[in-house]
């Protein structure tokens, strides 16, 4: 199932499942339990996120080429941080670059999102995926500056913007993708394709990263692990590739969907 969340034309916010034709058939219950058709089908006024987080994990250096890129040993455990709940971007909603940060240096990063549909604690790796309510696509902008230079390096700040995580725009259940481990994804900047690659370059596989994150900690339902980026982002190139105000950014997962958001100047 393709399951949407959107404003209707009453500016209620409404669950459905995608129909393809601007519009959406409604399903009442809860996003983490029980979802039935009423019936009824209405227009996608604006489309929303697919659900607001409880937490937002995330997972860096998780594909092979991309560490390589970067200069970096393959970790040997998965290097972890956090975003805010703040930083959730509806699509089509602008990404807007921070004031705080005195340079242009502010990158791209597609990623294969996992929610987390039931509270799951120390999980095994051979049933970590039944913890599974689905995938997104998932946006991981970045400020490099504060990232990798400011404060010693600070991934939470760097990270952490308001509009730095744009996400959607549908949530595919988890029977809909079987093996999450061999899905393309891609990011296009304003037309152009930046990173084309594809999930099975994780050096730690969807599963494995769900049973670590919930060793000695439980996984919330409703919360969103982000799984890591490929190579191709803009830091890595030759020069560098920054977001700038006007471009449009596309992040594209296989079997979910297009991700579509413009960027805008600091206010």
């Amino acid at each position: 199932m393709r399951i949407i969340r959107f404003e209707d034309e009453t500016g209620q916010v409404r669950l459905g499942e995608e129909t393809g034709d601007g519009q959406a058939s409604i399903l009442t219950g809860d996003l983490m339990g029980d979802l039935e058709p009423t019936g009824e089908t209405v227009k996608v006024s604006k489309l929303l996120a697919p659900l607001i987080p409880t937490n937002i994990l995330c997972i860096g250096l998780n594909y092979r080429e991309h560490a390589k890129e970067s200069g970096a040993e393959v970790p040997e455990y998965p290097v972890l941080f956090m975003k805010p709940t703040s930083a959730l971007t509806n699509p089509g909603d602008p990404i807007r670059l921070p004031a705080c940060q005195h340079d242009s240096e502010t990158d791209f990063e597609c990623e294969l999102a996992v929610v987390i549909g039931r509270s799951t604690r120390n999980i095994p790796e051979t049933s970590a995926l039944d913890a599974v309510l689905g995938y997104t696509c998932a946006h991981d902008v970045s400020a490099r500056h504060w990232q990798m230079n400011a404060g010693a390096g600070q991934w939470i700040r760097g990270k952490g913007f308001d509009t730095f995580l744009p996400l959607g725009p549908a949530l595919v259940t988890a029977d809909e993708i079987p093996d999450p481990q061999s899905l393309s994804l891609k990011t296009i900047l304003n037309g152009r394709t930046m990173q084309d690659h594809t999930t099975g370059d994780m050096i730690f596989s969807v599963a494995q990263l769900i049973s670590y994150l919930s060793q000695d900690t439980t996984l919330l339902p409703g919360t969103v692990i982000l799984t890591g980026t490929p190579q191709g982002v803009g830091f890595a190139r030759k020069p560098p590739v920054w977001l700038q105000p006007g471009d449009e950014v596309i992040i594209e997962v296989e079997k979910i969907g297009r991700l579509i958001n413009p960027v805008v100047a600091a206010e």
